[in-house]
């Protein structure tokens, strides 16, 4: 079992940058694949970004490739979501998910965290 807990949002201006962290908690880390998600309000959750258990294999939403990173330190139990060149439809409650495999799918997901807000002001 993990347990997972976010950092790193906030409010910023479009155009700018934030960092998420998602810091795990026992000494399983590099046993997860990772997610990052997102809820705006009013709308359904949705796929932002993950990450393989090794770090070798990514996956971008289409609405943020190019522009959001996503990395793990297994060493640190912490992984992250680099956000550049943010817009206000980036505004939003980002969580942290782990499961056994990289998927772009929430529900095969099996631990997830309490969620940052990020909002961008335009």
């Amino acid at each position: 079992q993990v347990q997972l807990v976010e950092s790193g949002g906030g409010l910023v201006q479009a155009g700018g940058s934030l960092r998420l962290s998602c810091a795990a908690s026992g000494r399983t880390f590099s046993s997860y694949a990772l997610g990052w998600f997102r809820q705006a309000p009013g709308k359904e959750r949705e796929f932002v970004a993950a990450i393989s258990r090794t770090g070798i294999s990514t996956y971008y939403a289409d609405s943020v490739k190019g522009r959001f990173t996503i990395s793990r330190d297994n060493p640190k139990n912490t992984a992250y979501l680099q956000m550049n060149r943010l817009k206000p439809e980036d505004t939003a409650v980002y969580y942290c998910a782990a499961g056994s495999t990289i998927t772009t799918i929430g529900y095969e997901y099996n631990y997830w965290g309490q969620g940052t807000r990020v909002t961008v002001s335009s």
